[in-house]
């Protein structure tokens, strides 16, 4: 009897044992491993058994999405495990401002999220813009990145889940484009908004296949002689009531919609066919595309820019892909391996936005990128201010000095093309030369017998 009696202890003993497991797993599964909070599967869990509970008992919840402002700059100035240690900290004190009853969550990176009720919330929002720019101690230095809040209510704003973080999430991105470090509250205006978007995302994927995106042009220019050696490929849609929209309007709504392949395939194929009869033809060398890094880091997406090719004759050695540094900084090992993939076809790899990012050299260095586009903000300048004609003149004898090719683009001015040209950089392109146009433009444009550029007056 007493062996039975130690047995059914033993037995209740590992019983417990695995039910503290389970617990544990449970909880390490729910638990973003950094800040210690609730992570993002939990959280979505968590908000739809709290609506269910408002909804039952009549009662209001308030969703605070909150994001730190200059997050980015910060983790590539003091590195990642500076930006660690300020997501952690910024955790632990939203976790002491937390309220009983209240959800604290990390959602991501720098975004996190407050459930709560509905009541104070200006108040609240006061407190949590105060706690945000508090400045934090990360490895003896004093930081303070500040942060944005965006706030949507249930039931008054949304009557879901998924409307009240999307109204949150609109409130969130109006308060950073006003300029940072304040909060904004979901109202009828961000309503509308609401609306219009629903419309245009359902207007997109009808566009796609309705063959709207289309392929515009806008001429690469040689700096010394002035011809048109090349074209940029640009999207535009040819919305049937608005007009004619330019990707500002449209791209980032179909990246966040998984829709950017779409279009980058059918303005791809478009421009191909256009353009390989130009290039036949000796009208111009090259034709330039730009490739989201999603779809760049796709071996598939690869394979089939690599068919398209073939399909249409459009040599390969004519091809120009532009990236941005976005696609470099999220894996250069990785990125190398991409962009080697294309050079091996004979499809030339330029670097988009030159100038604005810190690893740009570095990409230049370890990486078979032939050209270099110098980004438009730092054309604005040139040829009227002495220090920003220096840094860029220095920029393009660093680029000359490890063989790549330049190309400026956003030239607007004859000043500028000017400068530029006796700086060295190899190829423009801006409104002074030509705006982008339709295919049919660009070809007239092309076979016309008397130079399409403006004629730069002579150096010196």
């Amino acid at each position: 009897m007493p062996q039975t009696s130690n047995s059914l202890t033993d037995l209740a003993a590992r019983v417990a044992e695995l039910e503290a497991e389970r617990e544990l797993t449970l909880r390490l599964a729910q638990t973003d491993s950094l800040t210690g909070l609730v992570n993002r599967g939990a959280f979505t869990s968590g908000l739809c058994e709290r609506l269910e509970m408002a909804r039952q008992s009549g009662a209001s919840v308030a969703l605070f999405i909150i994001d730190l402002d200059r997050f980015k700059n910060l983790n590539d100035t003091l590195g990642h495990h500076a930006g660690d240690q300020l997501l952690a900290e910024l955790g632990a004190r939203l976790r002491q401002e937390a309220r009983p009853g209240d959800m604290v969550a990390r959602l991501g990176g720098d975004e996190f999220a407050l459930v709560t009720d509905d009541t104070d919330i200006v108040e609240r929002a006061r407190r949590l813009i105060a706690l945000l720019t508090q400045p934090h101690s990360i490895d003896g230095r004093a930081v303070s990145p500040g942060g944005s809040v965006g706030v949507a209510t249930f039931p008054r704003d949304a009557s879901d889940v998924v409307d009240l973080q999307r109204f949150a999430d609109m409130a969130l991105y109006r308060a950073k484009t006003q300029g940072g470090r304040r909060t904004s509250v979901f109202d009828a205006d961000l309503r509308d908004e609401s609306v219009r978007r629903r419309t245009l995302e359902d207007e997109l994927r009808r566009a796609i296949p309705a063959g709207e995106i289309e392929p515009w042009f806008q001429p690469i220019i040689d700096s010394m002689t002035g011809r048109m050696v090349g074209v940029e490929v640009l999207a535009r849609w040819r919305h049937p009531e608005q007009g004619l929209l330019s990707p500002a309007a449209f791209v980032p709504m179909a990246e966040e919609l998984g829709l950017i392949r779409a279009i980058d395939e059918a303005i791809f194929e478009a421009a191909c066919a256009r353009t390989a009869p130009w290039v036949a033809d000796g009208l111009i060398e090259v034709v330039s595309c730009n490739v989201s890094p999603r779809d760049l880091l796709d071996p598939a997406f690869s394979r089939k820019l690599i068919g398209r090719l073939a399909d249409t004759a459009l040599p390969a050695t004519a091809l120009t892909v532009e990236i941005t540094e976005t696609f470099l900084l999220q894996d250069m090992a990785l990125a190398r391996r991409h962009i080697e993939r294309l050079a091996s076809r004979g499809v030339n790899v330029a670097l988009d936005d030159f100038g604005t990012g810190y690893s740009n050299l570095r990409a230049l260095m370890h990486l078979p990128i032939q050209t270099v586009k110098l980004d438009r903000s730092l054309i604005d300048d040139v040829g009227r201010d002495a220090r920003v004609s220096k840094l860029v003149a220095s920029m393009l004898h660093a680029a000359r000095s490890l063989g790549v090719r330049i190309i400026a683009e956003g030239v607007e001015n004859e000043a500028q093309a000017l400068f530029l040209r006796s700086a060295g950089c190899d190829r423009m392109q801006g409104f002074f030369f030509a705006r982008p146009m339709p295919a049919d433009e660009m070809e007239a444009m092309l076979r016309e017998a008397n130079g399409p550029a403006p004629r730069l007056a002579a150096a010196g």
